[in-house]
């Protein structure tokens, strides 16, 4: 027995039939769900291993591997309008630092989690690959945040 009209009245992508795919950035398409554990502090994670953008210079095309982790309040990002969000920036052009700050920045309006970071493995071109980390915390999770740069300092993913 399907509960999700009574329990997630917000959710219109998960299973509809005729997606559509964004052809431009669209923050829009971002959904959110209620947390049925906000008492409990859990992480969740999202892998995109297929994550493009294009180059805001010369128009090429840049692969990534975009991770999410995020601690919930009381809004999570349903995981299909994410895919959607995510395939959006398919015709952007914009740095890698500044698609992975994006993508932090709307998920953090969107859901107010206590922490949220996100880290863009991008493929060489050039002969460099850029792997840039942002992540946002609230004022419980302040030492989470600078752990968790510093430990991306020294990791390098």
């Amino acid at each position: 027995m399907s509960r999700m009209p009574e329990e997630m009245p917000d959710i219109t992508l998960l299973g509809n039939q005729g997606t559509k795919y964004p052809t431009e950035y669209a923050p829009e398409v971002l959904e959110t769900f209620i947390n049925k554990h906000p008492d409990n502090e859990y992480l969740v994670t999202f892998t995109c291993p297929e994550f493009t953008s294009l180059c805001p210079k010369t128009g090429q095309p840049d692969f990534a591997k975009i991770i999410i982790n995020y601690i919930p309040r009381e809004k999570m990002v349903e995981s299909k309008s994410l895919k959607l969000y995510l395939f959006s920036f398919r015709n952007h052009g914009d740095f890698h630092e500044d698609c992975v700050n994006i993508i932090m920045k709307d998920l953090v309006k969107l859901m107010d989690p206590k922490y949220l970071e996100v880290i863009g493995l991008f493929t060489p071109r050039g002969g460099i690959s850029i792997y840039p980390f942002a992540n946002y915390g609230d004022r419980e999770h302040q030492d989470l945040v600078k752990s968790r740069l510093l430990a991306s300092f020294r990791n390098n993913f």
